[in-house]
C-alpha cells in the first residue's frame, strides 16, 4: 500500500505583477477534510479575488476534483490538479488564493501562477511515503550494542530508540518488507544471543530512511 503524499500542512506566497498569490497544502485523509480545509481557507481570505483549489485523495488517486473559483477556464483549478498529479502525491488538498493586483496575466500567466503556488505550497508541506511498517525490539547484552550500531550505520537503519536497564533494547521502526532481513541480520550477528520482538504494526509516514507514527 506504499503511496506518496505530503507531511501536514504547507504554506508560501509570491507576487506576480502586483497581484498576491498564496499557496496551502493539507494532508487529507477524506474528501470531507479537504472540502473543511478548503472552506477554512475561504473564510480566512473572504476578501480575495479567488481561492482556487484542487484535491487528490485516496491510495490508487481515485478521487480528483478542482475549481477555477470564477478565474478562466482551465488557468487555475487544473493547473493546481496537474502539480498534484505530476508530484505523485494523494491525499492532498492545494488552495492558492489570488489577491488581483490590478494587471492582467492572461491565459498562460494564470496557468504559471497558479503552477508555482501549488508547487511551493507542497514544497512547504514536505513529501512522506504512507508505508505498512512495524516496531522491531532488539533485547541485547551491552557487548553487543556497538556492533547493532554498526550494523543500522552500514545499512541505513534508523534507531528509533534505546533503553538502557540490566540489558539493552533497541528500537527500529522498520517498513514490513525489510523487518525479516533486518532481524536475520541482527541473529547472525550476535550467533542468536539478540532477542526480537515484533509491536506496532500499523500504517507509518516515511521520510528519507526513517518512519513516523504521526506527523
Amino acid at each position: 500500500m506504499n503511496y506518496t503524499t505530503i507531511k501536514n500542512f504547507g504554506e508560501d506566497r509570491f507576487f506576480e505583477k502586483k497581484s498576491e498569490f498564496i499557496g496551502y497544502a493539507k494532508r487529507c485523509e477524506n474528501e470531507e477534510e479537504a472540502k473543511e480545509f478548503i472552506q477554512g481557507i475561504k473564510n480566512m481570505h473572504k476578501q480575495a479575488t479567488h481561492n482556487c483549489y484542487a484535491y487528490v485523495i485516496g491510495e490508487n488517486m481515485s478521487i480528483q476534483r478542482y475549481s477555477d473559483d470564477g478565474e478562466p477556464q482551465g488557468t487555475a483549478g487544473i493547473p493546481i490538479l496537474e502539480v498534484i498529479k505530476k508530484s505523485n502525491i494523494t491525499d492532498c488538498a492545494v488552495v492558492v488564493t489570488r489577491y488581483f493586483g490590478g494587471i492582467l496575466l492572461g491565459a498562460g500567466g494564470l496557468t504559471r501562477a497558479y503552477t508555482k503556488g501549488a508547487s511551493i505550497a507542497i514544497k512547504a508541506a514536505g513529501v512522506v511515503e504512507k508505508v505498512k511498517g512495524v516496531r522491531l525490539l532488539f533485547k541485547m547484552e551491552y557487548d553487543m550494542l556497538g556492533k547493532v550500531q554498526y550494523i543500522c550505520g552500514k545499512n541505513n537503519w534508523h534507531i528509533e530508540d534505546t533503553e538502557y536497564t540490566d540489558k539493552v533494547v533497541v528500537h527500529i521502526l522498520s517498513e514490513i518488507e525489510i523487518a525479516d532481513k533486518i532481524e536475520k541480520e541482527m541473529a547472525e550477528a550476535s550467533n542468536g544471543k539478540i532477542i526480537c520482538s515484533r509491536i506496532e504494526e500499523d500504517i507509518y509516514f516515511k521520510e528519507e530512511n526513517r518512519l513516523f507514527k504521526i506527523i
